[in-house]
């Protein structure tokens, strides 16, 4: 994997807080891939562990059901990195 798409050792900045609003709303990884699905974006709950240790990118699309499955807006899941950025 080419390190410069990485940050910190990651390939995506969101997920912690991924892990984050999926605790604190009590979803297991299947629970989390099921809503998902029904907004028709399909992601395996393996995936979704990937994705929350950053060993998996995430595009928009996905960016954007994950925020609406918690009921949150994205920002809330892009806020801290973007703080870093100023």
């Amino acid at each position: 994997m080419n390190n410069s798409r990485k940050i910190n050792g990651n390939l995506n900045v969101v997920g912690n807080k991924i892990r984050y609003y999926r605790e604190k709303n009590s979803m297991s990884y299947q629970k989390l891939s099921d809503q998902l699905m029904l907004l028709g974006v399909d992601i395996h709950k393996q995936a979704i562990y990937n994705i929350e240790v950053g060993k998996r990118t995430i595009v928009d699309f996905e960016l954007c059901a994950f925020a609406k499955c918690f009921g949150i807006s994205v920002n809330d899941l892009t806020d801290e990195y973007f703080e870093k950025l100023k």
